[in-house]
């Protein structure tokens, strides 16, 4: 082992000229001069013994060396990162961290929180996105919402209710094409559907197992791998999407979506609140928890 380790500051200023390949924009990002950038990384070089960028033609291009360091240096920022998160937010009282994935917070959570906080004046939010592609890892939160069927291990579940699925599409679409009035009448449309890692099919084959026709063919279809996506190109008008009811509530509340045929389906999965075990019983979850559960237990 080195007998000196290099400086956070250091790593910081090589890990971001490393994912930029220039000085100037990871100075820029770390609220830095270039000059300082440029110091921090030369200094880093000479602790290691080795050139970790090399500089042609006003390019910079990592060596094998540098693209090595690169990648260990990258993990070692984003896991303090986290851990300096969790030490400086999961234990203060007076912050709340959600995590959730953007189509529920956007959809589902955004409308309705205006009520959470005008309850809790004195918690200060941060709200973080999950990507689904990613394993989530250590919790970086005090409450995650996650969708699925709740089967996940060392974490305290509460379900948010049923969720029904149905097709939904903007009004528009109907005053300018042809009219759905029963489920065949999806043939003559285009079928906007989804496929992400949580949802390997999307609802489409049960729907229409529901609604008796299993074997109609649609003419035309669209996909999105972001179910979010898929719900805003229906309400440009562009096709039906197979909506949730969780998340298409608002957008029917204001016109932006209509359900053309009154044809509910029951999902084997729902949006379920994640708490890290021991932190059940802080007061802040706890008025999260407690909100949730009156606020979404009853979807539309």
């Amino acid at each position: 082992m080195s007998k000196y380790l290099p400086s956070i500051r250091a790593l910081q200023a090589f890990e971001a000229a490393a994912r930029h390949l220039n000085f100037t924009r990871a100075a820029i990002e770390l609220h830095l001069t270039q000059s300082a950038v440029s110091h921090r990384i030369n200094d880093l070089e000479e602790l290691l013994g080795v050139q970790l960028f090399w500089r042609e033609g006003g390019k910079l291009r990592l060596t094998p060396a540098g693209e090595d360091y690169a990648d260990t240096v990258r993990h070692i920022i984003s896991d303090i990162s986290l851990a300096t998160e969790r030490a400086s937010f999961t234990q203060r009282q007076d912050t709340l961290t959600v995590a959730c994935l953007t189509t529920f917070q956007s959809k589902g959570l955004l409308p309705k929180l205006q009520d959470f906080i005008q309850e809790n004046r004195d918690l200060v939010l941060r709200f973080k996105t999950i990507d689904p592609k990613k394993n989530p890892g250590r919790p970086d939160f005090d409450v995650a919402i996650w969708y699925g069927v709740g089967d996940w291990q060392d974490v305290t579940v509460y379900k948010l209710g049923d969720e029904t699925v149905f097709p939904v599409c903007s009004p528009a679409l109907l005053e300018k094409g042809p009219p759905l009035r029963k489920p065949e009448d999806l043939q003559f449309h285009t079928i906007i559907r989804t496929g992400t890692p949580l949802l390997l099919r999307d609802d489409w084959p049960f729907w229409l197992q529901r609604a008796e026709v299993p074997d109609l063919e649609f003419a035309r279809e669209m996909s999105f791998d972001l179910i979010q996506t898929a719900f805003q190109a229906a309400i440009e008008g562009l096709g039906v999407v197979m909506g949730r009811s969780v998340l298409v509530e608002n957008d029917l509340k204001k016109g932006k979506l209509i359900e053309p045929f009154d044809i509910r389906l029951t999902s084997p999965a729902s949006h379920y609140l994640v708490i890290p075990k021991g932190l059940e019983t802080q007061p802040k979850v706890i008025s999260f928890v407690e909100w949730c559960m009156a606020t979404f237990s009853d979807p539309l």
